[in-house]
């Protein structure tokens, strides 16, 4: 077990201590309002955490705070862990952005494509181009989520009963056979559109790795990086420190709600959103992003590899707003490309909060966020564990505030 602790004070590290109060108020006001059930925020600059605060509860009904160690679901913030296995493979030759999804799961060999029609009056075309796993890793594949409600293949997602994106009772191998019985959106690497792709990325591994994933994650990021809680289950010692799932209501207040069951390892290992971790487990998977592939001597990719990352992959250094699917073509898009399964801020005059050039990251959808910011040497975390109704306000407020504190 790791905690996370302060290692320098903020006037040291180059933050205004006045800024991160605003910031600590800022969301200990969501708290007491009833709109969060408690958070951990750290930043760290240098490498080093010089703001950590923790607040409020992880488990409200049984009065239980926020502490250093508690675990959180991480959701999407399992997307950039499985990008790093899937580098790792591409380094030691037994993987390329370039290959064919189907050298590895066969049933994406014939893909097809929508060209009109919905319901049982669709119609598809084949492929023009194969599937490729920089596709998988880029969210331009034309997979989609079942939830959304945008475009006839997403009804074709839910009818297949990927309301959910996980087919009821299956593992990996078999979800990756019902997403490849679907058609695409639209052609490969010719739109952005958030999906089912990291799990398919996950099976990916799997077959180019000859491990499960879990398995491969535990020893080949997990172990070496000093990530001691992270993982897709907790044990019986660990279940008393993992933070309760809530719900946004209608009204703005939270209310208890299931979240991924983690007790006992799960059949279906999502590389999408399967992970649990502690901060002390992200600030490590962090500090190894902003060393570029290397933490405390164990390097596990070269620097070249984390800058491809770090990188907008989308043609002709687009945006996610342009090149985004209807769903995605939102004023908080302008400005922010995609790498290599994390977001990369490319225009930063454009954003609708206060950013750098080159800032990289993900978030979760109970409302947890990272994000590294190379110019600034600047490391940020956020963790919670609630899901909104609609669009969170707290990214924005933690950016600008964040953003704020910075003045050396």
């Amino acid at each position: 077990m790791g905690r996370l602790r302060p290692e320098v004070e903020p006037r040291e590290a180059g933050l205004d201590p006045k800024a991160l109060a605003r910031l600590d108020q800022h969301f200990a006001h969501l708290v007491d309002d009833g709109r969060l059930p408690g958070f951990l925020v750290s930043v760290a600059r240098g490498g080093r955490v010089a703001h950590l605060t923790t607040y409020g509860h992880r488990d409200r009904a049984a009065g239980l705070p926020v502490e250093s160690d508690t675990i959180w679901r991480i959701y999407s913030m399992t997307k950039p862990v499985t990008s790093v296995a899937a580098l790792i493979l591409v380094e030691e030759g037994r993987l390329s952005l370039d290959d064919p999804v189907s050298r590895y799961i066969p049933s994406f060999a014939e893909p097809r494509v929508h060209e009109s029609g919905s319901g049982a009056d669709v119609r598809t075309r084949p492929a023009e181009r194969p599937l490729l796993v920089r596709h998988l890793m880029t969210h331009t594949a034309g997979l989609t989520f079942g939830f959304y409600h945008s475009h006839p293949v997403d009804a074709l997602y839910r009818a297949a009963g990927l309301e959910n994106p996980v087919p009821p009772g299956a593992d990996l191998a078999r979800a990756c056979d019902v997403y490849a019985s679907l058609p695409l959106q639209f052609e490969p690497g010719t739109q952005w559109n958030y999906s089912v792709a990291s799990n398919v990325l996950g099976r990916v591994i799997e077959v180019a790795s000859g491990r499960p994933l879990d398995t491969f994650l535990a020893e080949r990021i997990f172990g070496p990086l000093g990530m001691t809680d992270a993982g897709f289950s907790v044990t019986a010692e660990q279940e008393s420190r993992l933070a309760e799932m809530y719900g946004e209501t209608d009204g703005g207040g939270i209310h208890p709600i299931p979240g991924v069951p983690l007790n006992g390892r799960p059949r279906f290992l999502s590389g999408s959103g399967g992970m649990a971790a502690t901060a002390h487990d992200y600030h490590r998977f962090m500090e190894f992003l902003r060393r570029r592939g290397e933490l405390d001597g164990t390097r596990l990719l070269s620097p070249g590899s984390v800058t491809a990352m770090a990188s907008n992959q989308l043609p002709d250094n687009a945006d996610l707003r342009s090149f985004g699917s209807p769903p995605h073509r939102l004023p908080s898009n302008a400005g922010v490309g995609f790498g290599l399964g994390v977001s990369v801020v490319i225009d930063p005059e454009a954003t609708e909060t206060p950013s750098s050039r080159g800032v990289f990251g993900w978030s979760g959808v109970a409302t947890t966020t990272f994000w590294v910011d190379p110019l600034r040497d600047l490391t940020v975390q956020f963790m919670t564990q609630v899901r909104p109704v609609s669009s969170n306000p707290v990214f924005p407020e933690l950016r600008r505030l964040a953003h704020e504190a910075v003045v050396a």
